[in-house]
């Protein structure tokens, strides 16, 4: 059977719909969140484990699936997650128990980091330069789709079937990505590492990357901007449901807007990459993303019970995560083509890793109100600019 060849929009929309787990496993069932807490007589913060869990297992997959894809293969060890999540989700379905949907939920995000790091090692492997971020804008809008359909696929799935029913529908979607994946997908490493693998040449690996100026920057940058939005997708379900007092539909609505902007950045940055200088990209990332957080803090201060108060001023951080998160990935992996894995997977480290921890910190005080929400996002909005100067791609 016949491989997709590069730049194919074929290619484009199966690498989209793979990175696309990630977000689906948290955006699928924000609605039945609370559900989720009344059926296991737990609190909010109880139930937001679920969420840190996965993003915890998420964290600890990264440092593995990139190493072992520079000397394994792509395809491979892509299979390997994808196998892994499709079971964790099944066993998720069948969650007993909250400490066994945790449990399951962790096993679930160590799955679903294998095809975000390796669909983006794949872009590396494919692409130079101006046109690696553009395609990896490519794949973020078809990425913003999936969370746009997501809640309400969800709302109408726990409303139908019951919140274990969103469980079950993302392990037949692993399925059968893992069939087309079989198929289709064409081995992408020109040449494969011979260096044997051990925990210490991982690290070792790593250290290098964290200390080289031509990484960081862009790693921290990327770690920033996905914080902010990570920290809506983690605590709006609360927030609209419990606070302002919206349904679970109008939750879904609201996050189709927020995600809308996502797209509308994605696809604006995907056809000024390669017009414009990256930096120039990044900056106006940047500057809607400090617009966004700051609009959001100002708005929840002054009209503390409105939801136009968190959504509006969403729609412009997502557009700048449309702009930044592209090109800050691309800006990080370019000048490392012979170790594309690593440095993929460091940078889901720091995107993970912060996310998580800020993500489980908002959890812990959600119950306070709107501002704790709003004071997140505008903290990592601002955080952007200064890392701006540092920035110094110019492809």
């Amino acid at each position: 059977m016949a491989r997709l060849s590069p730049d194919t929009f074929a290619l484009t929309v199966l690498l989209g719909i793979l990175t696309a787990l990630g977000p689906l496993s948290t955006d699928l069932y924000l609605p039945s969140l609370p559900a989720i807490a009344r059926y296991f007589s737990a609190t909010s913060g109880q139930a937001q484990i679920t969420l840190s869990a996965y993003l915890i297992g998420y964290a600890m997959g990264l440092p593995l699936y990139g190493p072992l894809s520079d000397r394994h293969g792509r395809k491979t060890i892509l299979m390997a997650g994808l196998i892994l999540y499709g079971v964790a989700n099944a066993l998720s379905s069948l969650a007993p128990t909250l400490d066994v949907l945790i449990a399951s939920r962790w096993l679930q995000g160590l799955g679903a980091a294998g095809p975000l790091v390796i669909v983006r090692a794949i872009v590396r492997d494919l692409h130079e330069g101006r046109q690696a971020a553009q395609e990896l804008a490519r794949m973020g809008s078809i990425m913003g789709i999936v969370p746009a359909i997501a809640p309400v696929l969800g709302v109408a799935l726990e409303a139908g079937f019951g919140w274990r029913a969103n469980f079950v529908a993302t392990s037949l979607l692993a399925a059968g990505l893992a069939f087309w994946a079989a198929a289709k997908l064409p081995e992408t490493l020109a040449e494969r590492l011979l260096a044997p693998l051990s925990p210490k040449v991982i690290l070792g690996g790593f250290a290098g990357l964290v200390g080289d100026r031509r990484f960081l920057p862009f790693g921290m940058l990327a770690a920033a901007t996905y914080t902010g939005l990570f920290a809506f997708i983690s605590a709006s379900s609360f927030i609209y449901q419990q606070q302002f007092g919206v349904s679970p539909l109008a939750f879904a609505m609201a996050f189709i807007i927020m995600v809308a902007g996502y797209v509308c950045g994605s696809y604006v940055s995907q056809h000024l990459a390669m017009k414009l200088e990256a930096r120039r990209l990044l900056l106006l990332g940047a500057g809607l993303q400090a617009t966004g957080g700051l609009a959001m803090l100002a708005a929840v201060l002054a009209f503390p019970g409105t939801p136009w108060s968190i959504t509006l001023p969403m729609v412009a951080y997502s557009a700048g995560v449309g702009f930044s998160l592209p090109q800050s990935m691309a800006g990080a992996m370019m000048p490392f083509p012979e170790r594309a894995g690593a440095v993929s997977s460091l940078l889901g480290i720091f995107q993970m890793g912060c996310a998580a921890t800020f993500g489980t910190l908002v959890g812990a005080f959600i119950d306070r109100g709107p501002l704790v929400l709003a004071g997140t996002i505008a903290l990592f909005g601002v955080l952007a600019l200064p890392l701006q100067p540092f920035l110094k791609r110019k492809a």
